[in-house]
């Protein structure tokens, strides 16, 4: 098939679709886990205190994916290295529910968000094969399908759990994520990196550039405590929904597809930031973020309005997380093309790092002090965001 060297054609409207269906397939692993971690935990003895992990090592592997991988797609033709990373995925997938025992399972999780990171790869790729004029239109419709299988993983991860079993739900993605691999390697085109940088170089630039680039060093800041607080969040709630309000796993599978009316905020918050509005909107994002902790206590515990106040509360956690994301991703891209695949990596990796905080530390707290405990913990990082956003010049 004819490589991808320059960008004279325009994308055909079903390159993008696969595109965009390819990442929201694979980025669906990293939350297929997270409202599962109770009948997960309970199969391979892991112990409440410690059930955070289960998500926890699914986001290091997808970190280490960011800073290792990712990279090389400025030097491995693109195709090759998502199938390649992909195998490596489907593997995973299907060691995970032949798991017996914690160890067992937690390696297969962390070498699940390890491969994952070809979304990561494609999204670029999706920019490269695209022309100037229609670049922004093809990555944008290429992160709506990535953010939809952020939002409806947690659901239908539920909804599977409830008829099959939770090994069903690893077993079913193993067989889609292989179909994936097929469509790709035959289908995509080719994508030969020009020579550039060596990979040692470019691992030793990541560093510098999150450090000389106040713009990525600040919105990778912000949104690793969001996404603390959001991975906090949807790795205790299930426990909590289960434990507290006795809720089916069909129950919660309902509870979590409330949720994806939060990927609204993602376009809107595009199309502000757009009018010059990317500072302030990041204000209230943050603010969003920690007032949807509040709103968890209003209410009686266990009654009809306290599940209620969880529902709304949930779905302004996942605005203010995707709204802030598009917000961070705009502002990074301004610092230039050539950089822009290693500032990507950068801002995914330092964001996630605070996932996988998030997550360790929302197993931990549920388990010694329930809701209350876990809840004082997520709503301690969007305020730390927001005393970091107060000390940003030009507000």
């Amino acid at each position: 098939m004819k490589n991808v060297q320059s960008e004279t054609k325009k994308v055909p409207n079903w390159i993008t679709f696969l595109l965009a269906i390819a990442c929201g397939v694979i980025v669906a692993n990293l939350y297929y886990a997270q409202p599962l971690i109770g009948p997960i935990s309970v199969d391979t003895h892991l112990s409440l205190a410690s059930a955070g992990l289960i998500v926890t090592l699914t986001q290091i592997g997808y970190v280490l994916g960011l800073l290792f991988i990712v990279p090389l797609s400025d030097l491995i033709e693109n195709r090759r290295l998502v199938v390649s990373a992909l195998a490596v995925v489907i593997c995973a997938l299907i060691a995970a529910p032949l798991a017996h025992n914690a160890l067992f399972f937690l390696i297969a999780a962390m070498f699940i968000g390890l491969g994952s990171v070809s979304a990561q790869i494609l999204v670029p790729y999706a920019a490269h094969l695209a022309t100037e004029e229609q670049r922004g239109q093809v990555v944008g419709n290429v992160m709506s399908g990535l953010l939809l299988g952020i939002m409806l993983a947690r659901p239908i991860a539920s909804f599977v759990t409830d008829l099959w079993g939770w090994q069903a739900v690893f077993a079913l993605s193993a067989a889609i994520t292989a179909i994936l691999a097929v469509l790709l390697t035959f289908v995509l085109p080719e994508r030969k990196p020009l020579p550039g940088l060596k990979y040692s170089e470019l691992l030793s630039s990541l560093w510098s550039l999150f450090k000389t680039k106040a713009i990525l060093r600040r919105r990778s800041l912000y949104q690793a405590c969001l996404f603390g607080a959001f991975s906090l969040f949807w790795t205790v709630v299930p426990l909590s929904l289960a434990n507290d309000f006795h809720l089916s796993q069909q129950g919660i599978a309902l509870f979590a597809l409330a949720g994806v009316a939060g990927a609204i905020a993602a376009p809107i918050a595009g199309r502000l930031a757009d009018k010059g509005w990317t500072n302030l909107l990041t204000g209230v994002a943050i603010g969003i973020a920690a007032l949807s902790f509040l709103l968890t206590h209003l209410f009686e515990s266990q009654s009809t309005l306290s599940l209620a106040a969880f529902v709304v509360a949930a779905i302004t956690l996942d605005m203010a997380v995707s709204g802030n994301l598009v917000l961070g991703q705009r502002a990074i891209y301004s610092l230039g093309s050539e950089i822009r695949g290693r500032v990507n990596g950068v801002f995914m990796a330092v964001f996630f790092i605070g996932g996988a905080i998030g997550s360790a530390a929302g197993g931990w707290a549920y388990a010694y002090g329930g809701w209350m405990l876990a809840s004082i913990l997520g709503l301690s990082m969007p305020v730390a965001a927001f005393l970091y956003y107060c000390t940003e010049k030009n507000n």
